[in-house]
């Protein structure tokens, strides 16, 4: 967006070594999240939009954690060390001598400056700022915005045509001074050889005995350099966050922005307020987000899935027509017309494939379940691959780790799991084959047999009547039995009660 004879955004610097005192908290201000990114991580973001050519962090308190995180975050930002708090105007001049030391002579072009707390700037935004500046040339802008309560903000004081005079700090500003509802935003677009001049006749002459970078502007304009200002429509935007009461403030501010963005992208959000979305998540359009979820880190949705109510999603991929409800998924893959839920608990390496079903109960934990096959509940699923087709019944457990090692099951295309199996790893169960209700299977099931490992039924006549004489249970049953021999022989119709049953069906759940 600049001009071809203008220098181009030759470098942004984010002002990250206040104490954050008031934080009350072991973790840097600046690396307090919202909406599944620091602050500092934000305050980059929209810098790094403007396309500046370097990218320098000043640090303080909490150095190495912060700089830690940048290398994570950002390879190419450099760290710059300042190591006592004697101001902002201090901050910006250690940056550009390291920028201009870097560059083996002094930088020119636009130095776009922002403090590392005020994660709602937008990309938007800081492009505007940059291109005011090129557009018009002028010594610096200044991003302001009026407020309804300025009170702790740096005043905006304008001359008689309305130019921007000077900016006066909250603890010094006289009563007058201090009714200006126009505030600094403390985020700068600067000419670099301007600044490296005005920074140089910085005092710390003040209530705080700091260098102030709001001086920079009395002094250009003093010399005769106009400044010139861009009044943000949002004043939240440039809301700063000192507090847990700030922070939470302004991640419920960017989850307002975040939801009412996908909805006018063409998302259905039944309930705005109880929708939480993470900036990296990637919403389709004719998705539907039901009441009580959060999509986070980087998940995405496709169109028209439906996610909802009561989920929470992190990293998870939801394809085209899937149904997610009440269920917790992490790092899952689930299949366009796939199903999940309710009170599902889907952990990392989980896919399910097209028409897949994970119902009522069920947990899976680094499993692919194939199409169209089902566990419909009250099921575990570790380490697993299950084909097509196949139905997993009510209370199947996937035995996976020996206390030592996990081991791997593998069930077919077109099986039958009975009701209540477990199925021990390592373990194969052969296409289309059966496992029957209850059975305990070690050994594979060979395609199309029948899998039984279950001890014979033995019913004990009479065991209540003896055992349990006068309970309430020896009345009902001497109420309805039928009379029998010991041996189970039925008296009142001759027939004979197998005492071993019979093994022949599984007994399976195929919901």
């Amino acid at each position: 967006m600049n001009d071809a004879a203008e220098p181009p955004v030759v470098a942004a610097i984010v002002l990250a070594a206040g104490e954050g005192t008031r934080m009350k908290s072991a973790t840097p201000k600046v690396l307090h999240e919202l909406c599944g990114r620091s602050m500092l991580g934000h305050v980059i973001a929209a810098l790094r939009a403007a396309n500046p050519e370097q990218l320098v962090v000043v640090t303080g308190q909490g150095r190495d954690q912060v700089e830690d995180y940048l290398k994570r975050l950002d390879p190419d930002a450099v760290a710059v060390f300042q190591p006592s708090q004697d101001g902002t105007g201090h901050a910006v001049r250690l940056a550009l001598q390291a920028l201009d030391g870097a560059a083996g002579q002094p930088i020119e072009g636009t130095v776009l400056v922002a403090p590392g707390d005020t994660p709602l700037l937008s990309v938007e935004t800081m492009r505007t700022l940059a291109a005011h500046r090129a557009k018009t040339k002028v010594a610096a802008v200044v991003l302001t915005a009026m407020v309804p309560s300025p009170a702790g903000y740096g005043r905006i004081v304008r001359d008689e045509s309305g130019n921007l005079a000077r900016i006066v700090e909250h603890a010094d500003a006289t009563e007058a001074e201090r009714a200006i509802t126009e505030i600094n935003s403390s985020v700068y677009a600067f000419d670099a050889a301007k600044l490296r001049h005005a920074l140089a006749e910085l005092t710390p002459h003040n209530a705080q005995s700091e260098e102030y970078l709001p001086d920079v502007v009395r002094i250009l304009v003093k010399g005769g350099d106009p400044v010139g200002t861009v009044v943000i429509d949002d004043w939240r935007e440039i809301a700063g966050v000192n507090d847990r009461v700030q922070l939470a403030q302004a991640r419920a501010h960017l989850r307002d922005r975040l939801v009412t963005n996908s909805m006018r992208d063409g998302v259905t959000v039944i309930d705005p307020a109880t929708t939480w979305i993470d900036v990296d998540v990637v919403l389709e359009p004719d998705a539907v987000v039901l009441p009580n979820t959060m999509l986070l880190g980087r998940t995405t949705i496709a169109s028209t899935a439906r996610i909802g109510p009561n989920c929470s999603l992190l990293d998870t991929v939801v394809g085209v027509g899937a149904v997610v409800r009440d269920a917790t998924c992490e790092g899952a893959w689930i299949g366009p017309q796939a199903t999940v839920g309710p009170y599902t608990y889907l952990r990392p390496g989980t896919r399910l494939l097209r028409g897949a079903k994970a119902g009522g109960f069920v947990e899976m934990k680094n499993a692919v379940v194939g199409e169209d096959s089902k566990v419909p509940h009250l099921s575990y699923v570790g380490d697993a691959t299950i084909g097509e087709r196949s139905n997993i019944g009510a209370a199947t457990i996937f035995a996976n780790y020996d206390g030592e090692e996990k081991h791997a099951t593998v069930v077919g295309d077109d099986v039958r799991i009975g009701s209540d199996t477990v199925l021990v790893a390592p373990v194969t169960v052969g296409d289309g084959a059966y496992t029957a209700a209850g059975s305990v299977i070690t050994d594979d099931v060979p395609p199309g047999a029948l899998g039984v490992a279950r001890g014979r039924q033995h019913n004990s006549f009479g065991w209540v009547e003896e055992k349990r004489p006068g309970s309430a249970s020896a009345r009902s049953a001497a109420r309805s039995a039928t009379p029998v021999t010991a041996s189970g022989a039925d008296l009142s119709s001759g027939a004979t009660t197998d005492d071993n049953g019979s093994p022949d069906e599984p007994q399976g759940d195929d919901s």
